[in-house]
């Protein structure tokens, strides 16, 4: 059909024949995985975000902690020795975006959730080095100050909901009684006790 000097001499043709195999290429690997119920259903259970957990992990996005630490531990033995095991795509069904991440200037957090106490969280993200000296991680003094409003819960898990997130009425109805008098730390601590829980594994 085509030549290859006919298409390494116009720059244009060569451009859409290129952006051709690429969408081609994208669509053989991306749309398959809609229909593979270990991308789609989650895993034996896995819960939705409760509400303060919700906060938490917004706060979480607004902080920028995403940026210097991943939540996917690859399955490579190097990484689940020191995280545990690897993470699975039903694990995540429920984020929204999810947070993957391949930065790791601080620790893959996945498998954080009941590998320290309440209070271990609050002193680290206080200030990190009094409990590892050696960080270079911000403080975060102000997720106990700053009280949680719950303007938007309702709003957030009701919009989860059209997308899947299997919220009851109940569970919205109640949900700014669960923010009263919660601090910013209190959601942040929530949310990362919940990481990477539904997968029990032996450290």
């Amino acid at each position: 059909m085509f030549g290859h000097e006919k298409i390494e001499t116009n720059i244009g043709l060569m451009l859409v024949l290129v952006l051709i195999v690429v969408s081609v290429g994208g669509l053989v690997q991306i749309v398959p995985l809609f229909f593979q119920h270990s991308t789609t259903e989650p895993v034996q259970g896995l819960k939705p975000y409760t509400a303060l957990q919700l906060e938490g992990r917004d706060i979480y996005i607004r902080e920028g902690c995403s940026v210097c630490h991943s939540q996917m531990i690859r399955p490579f033995r190097a990484e689940t020795e020191r995280y545990g095991h690897y993470s699975v795509a039903g694990e995540f069904v429920y984020d929204r975006p999810f947070l993957w991440g391949s930065k790791r200037t601080g620790p893959d957090l996945h498998r954080v959730g009941g590998r320290y106490g309440d209070d271990w969280h609050r002193v680290h993200l206080n200030n990190p080095r009094d409990v590892v000296p050696e960080s270079i991680m911000p403080a975060y003094p102000w997720f106990a100050e700053n009280q949680l409003d719950g303007k938007y819960i309702q709003k957030k898990m009701t919009v989860l909901r059209t997308l899947g997130h299997p919220y009851t009425d109940e569970q919205i109805a109640g949900a700014p009684g669960k923010l009263k008098g919660k601090t910013e730390m209190d959601a942040v601590v929530a949310y990362l006790q919940g990481l990477g829980t539904a997968i029990k594994t032996r450290r």
